[in-house]
């Protein structure tokens, strides 16, 4: 996903092994975890992310740590791996903040109204679904960057979804198999370089060997969106008109402010750190926010009139706490709202007890036990792949971090990989098949989490529609099974 990133790069990621360890213990806390999310899940329904799950993840991390001290890990060694862990997500964590920022300053500026006005114009509901995915595959190849995406375009995507009475699921899915597309291809992005580093290969040669799989994939997802376009019941088209005109009731709509996103999307084509981009992008939100909607910024803080204060609290307001602009149009009431930083605080939460529970996982030797597992099994090509998919997905919930389920294979599987005189570019592609894009379908992970609170959609909402993600491991399996594209290595 490239995402996130604090813009280092794992390949040195510490492997704990532990001889002591059997596959029963290292499995302990991650049956235990399963069994009590399940159940957390089923008290709580779509509560559970507001805290409980959050708690469950700490109490699996003690799981964890128990069966550790019973294998004579030392308390500090997993605090040590909890620590590298927090310190490797810090990144993340700041973006998190800065996306509720620009979040709060594009809505006061009527940027994300803007959005929502035209693109209501242009995306009616049988069409708006596959250009969900070709819109956020384009945003995302060009900035190597998934979180990026959400962050911008999939924001005012899930408005204009909401508005025209498209389920927010479908929506999210639509995004998001559009958004991982685009970043796993993308030469940008930090996985797409990450996934070869690791095996060994090239990274052209590695973006050239995921098309095979890539293209029929997103092919598939795209035509299974035309068919939902087609098929899916809606609500919001008739009230269109009445929409749009809630919308320039209440903001000074005009093409000037697509201004502002674009110029973030070119820093990030540049280059430039996704933090400092979105950092610029709130600041030139709030400077939109006092040219174009005055009435607005005074409005929120009760003022009748935009002053010095006024313009300081209306802004700091949007961009730190929950912010509404009033309006009569009932559709409109959530579009018009926004949460600013402190609504990004419930999912920092979650990253950080998912990293505390990984970290002890790491810390016991529990993720090397359970990886060494699976490549015992791998007695013939399609097991070796299976066996890669397998790690990836287990790593993606167990370690709750994307890196780790491309650094951790990656280390374990080269060499089984070139013993079989098989291409690297074989392994970095099923790396990226099942670790970068499956890594968003798990609540507790980094990215599920991100995107998660960024679209305001549940990952058990959009997982079953977020096909491309959930697809892409099992195409890979089948051009495995029946040997297709399986590249040698080449003796020299």
């Amino acid at each position: 996903m490239t995402e996130q990133n604090s813009g280092e790069h794992r390949e040195n990621e510490n492997i704990v092994k532990n001889k002591e360890l059997n596959i029963w213990e290292a499995l302990t806390p991650v049956l235990a975890l399963v069994a009590m999310l399940a159940y957390n899940v089923y008290v709580y329904g779509d509560d559970a992310l507001s805290g409980s799950n959050q708690f469950i993840l700490l109490l699996g991390g003690a799981v964890a740590a128990v069966v550790g001290v019973f294998n004579k890990v030392s308390y500090k060694q997993m605090m040590a791996e909890v620590a590298e862990n927090l310190k490797s997500t810090s990144g993340a964590l700041l973006i998190l903040l800065m996306v509720g920022a620009l979040a709060g300053s594009w809505l006061i500026s009527g940027i994300i109204p803007a959005m929502i006005y035209y693109g209501l114009q242009i995306l009616n509901p049988t069409i708006f679904l596959a250009a969900c995915v070709v819109i956020c595959a384009i945003i995302s190849v060009a900035t190597g960057s998934s979180w990026t995406t959400s962050a911008t375009v999939g924001i005012a995507l899930i408005g204009i979804g909401d508005a025209l009475g498209i389920s927010l699921g479908m929506t999210a899915g639509a995004v998001l198999s559009g958004a991982y597309f685009g970043d796993k291809l993308s030469p940008l992005s930090d996985t797409t370089n990450l996934a070869p580093a690791m095996a060994g290969g090239e990274l052209f040669e590695h973006i050239k060997y995921m098309l095979y799989t890539t293209v029929p994939t997103i092919s598939v997802t795209l035509i299974f969106f035309i068919i939902l376009g087609f098929t899916a019941e809606t609500t919001g088209s008739a009230d269109i008109d009445s929409i749009l005109t809630s919308i320039d009731s209440s903001f000074n709509i005009s093409p000037w402010l697509f201004l502002v996103p674009i110029i973030v999307v070119v820093l990030i084509i540049k280059k430039t750190p996704p933090l400092a981009a979105l950092l610029i992008g709130s600041l030139l939100g709030a400077l939109f926010a006092l040219i174009f909607q005055p009435e607005v910024v005074a409005g929120i803080t009760g003022a009748k009139e935009l002053t010095i204060k006024s313009g300081y609290k209306g802004i700091m307001n949007a961009i730190t706490v929950e912010t509404s602009v009033p309006t009569d149009n009932e559709t409109l009431k959530d579009l018009f709202s926004a949460k600013g930083m402190a609504g990004m605080l419930g999912t920092i939460w979650l990253i950080v007890c998912a990293m505390v529970f990984g970290g002890i996982m790491d810390g016991i030797g529990a993720l090397d036990r359970i990886t060494k597992s699976l490549l015992d099994m791998a007695k013939t090509t399609f097991g070796l792949f299976a066996s890669t998919v397998g790690s990836c997905l287990a790593l993606n919930i167990t370690a709750s971090d994307q890196y780790l389920a491309i650094v951790v294979p990656g280390k374990m599987f080269s060499k089984a990989y070139a013993d079989k005189n098989l291409a690297p570019e074989n392994l970095s592609r099923t790396l990226e098949d099942s670790g970068t894009v499956t890594s968003v379908l798990v609540p507790w992970n980094t990215c599920g989490a991100y995107h998660s609170g960024v679209l305001g959609v549940g990952t058990a909402e959009y997982a079953l529609f977020a096909m491309f993600n959930w697809l892409s491991p099992i195409v890979t399996l089948i051009f495995a099974a029946f040997h297709i594209k399986i590249k040698q290595l080449v003796t020299k």
